[in-house]
This record gives C-alpha cells, structure tokens and sequence, in this order.
C-alpha cells in the first residue's frame, strides 16, 4: 500500500470530521475547511491506488 493511499485516507477522515463539527456548530469556515480536505484526502486515495495498479503491473 502506497503512502499516498494511507494519507489520503487518514485527509479524508479528518476532514469529515471537520465538515460534520462545521456543520453541528454552524462554522462555515471550517466545514468548508473540512469538505476541501475531505476532497483532497480523496484524491490523493485515488493516486495511490493507481500507484498501486501500475506497481502490481510491472511486477507481474
């Protein structure tokens, strides 16, 4: 498992919390906060599952 794959998951879970606290507290800046980081950490996630495709690829 690539790196980008577990820091993507661990952006991803962070900024669903910070979304959700966002939204319970009325914070717009951090929900927003959140909803970019939650994107990001998904995006990032994506990469490293292609990093991992393209690494099995070459190995077999």
């Amino acid at each position: 498992m690539s790196s980008n794959r577990i820091e993507g998951a661990i952006d991803k879970g962070v900024g669903a919390a910070k979304e959700a606290v966002g939204k319970a507290t009325g914070n717009e800046k951090l929900e927003a906060e959140g909803a970019i980081q939650k994107t990001k950490g998904d995006m990032q996630n994506k990469i490293g599952k292609a990093q991992d495709k393209i690494g099995d690829a070459i190995k077999h």
